[in-house]
């Protein structure tokens, strides 16, 4: 398993890199020029005036030579700085990141608690009236739309009792509760956006196991129900349901971009958004290369976890 693990960690180096090339060259394929957009505000915008801005940038030489700087900069730990604001890129993840990681956190728990419980029940009572709603609710999570939920929740409230949520991010060093209340409502409804899938696949898999000779054996035994689904059943049938949650993953990372646009939350997926507008390309390919690194680090938690759930896994790596 050693061996497996340092494996994957050298092969995220060259990942790095071909994720790093294909980001900064898509990015700068957005229509537009942020050259144009800081020349246009001022009264004098010459040609002149505008080589200036370009080589202030650095954005007066081929693309290539800018990939080259900003992977030279990278391998020292440097993501460069924002075109706009000259703020180091790292300075901007830092200040946005736990707004996101927590909007995640939240969403990730809701995902689970509703999918796992809902997803057994439905597998252990199949074809009953439960297992039809169950399915039904799980189809309903998959069919709508996060964005348009998130923006019934906003305007709906509104309209009818005068409330809006929180547009000013509390601290939950300051507030916890008052955090949380900013949070739980978007945490829920990408939570819900994410239980759908986890919930049909554990409902599979627990019925694929039910039906194996030992579950079989183990009822033969006069074991109990919980016995049987909890120590003998899920733990087999949780390893695809850890594989789609790491699938999962680039889905979460999206819909905090556009939760995040909805509810105002001042968080990474926010930030890519107003960078993006403003086309500065170095902070959106600096956030866009992070969010590639998490993936990958995700993916290797998973791989992992294999280890724990499946011995086979560990066996197959001595």
């Amino acid at each position: 398993m050693k061996v497996y693990v340092v494996r994957r960690l050298l092969l995220v180096i060259p990942t790095i890199f071909i994720a790093s090339f294909v980001i900064f060259f898509l990015v700068h394929l957005i229509p537009g020029n942020v050259v144009d957009m800081m020349v246009s505000g001022q009264q004098t915008a010459t040609e002149e005036a505008r080589h200036t801005v370009e080589h202030d940038l650095g954005l007066d030489v081929p693309l290539y030579v800018q990939y080259v700087r900003w992977i030279g900069n990278i391998s020292h730990g440097d993501l460069g700085k924002s075109l706009w604001t000259k703020t180091a890129v790292t300075q901007e993840i830092v200040a946005r990141l736990p707004v996101t990681l927590e909007l995640g956190i939240i969403a990730l728990l809701v995902s689970l608690l509703i999918a796992l419980p809902i997803g057994i029940y439905s597998a252990i009572r199949q074809d009953t009236l439960g297992d039809y709603l169950a399915r039904t609710f799980a189809i309903l999570c998959i069919a709508v739309p996060g964005f348009w939920l998130g923006t019934l929740v906003i305007v709906f409230p509104a309209i009818w009792w005068g409330y809006t949520p929180p547009i000013v991010l509390i601290p939950f060093a300051d507030n916890p509760l008052g955090n949380l209340r900013m949070f739980i409502l978007p945490g829920i409804i990408l939570g819900m956006q994410l239980s759908g899938q986890t919930m049909r696949m554990t409902r599979t898999m627990m019925l694929e196991v039910l039906r194996q000779d030992y579950i079989r054996t183990a009822w033969a035994k006069g074991l109990k129900e919980r016995v049987v689904i909890v120590r003998h059943a899920l733990k087999n049938a949780l390893i695809p349901v850890v594989t789609l949650i790491g699938i999962l993953m680039p889905t979460l990372i999206g819909g905090t971009v556009i939760i995040e646009q909805i509810f105002g939350l001042p968080g990474l997926g926010r930030l890519i958004v107003d960078s993006t507008f403003r086309r500065d390309y170095t902070l959106i390919s600096g956030v866009m290369l992070f969010y590639a690194f998490v993936l990958m680090f995700v993916n290797l938690v998973v791989d992992v976890t294999y280890g724990f759930l499946d011995p086979r896994t560990r066996n197959r790596y001595r």
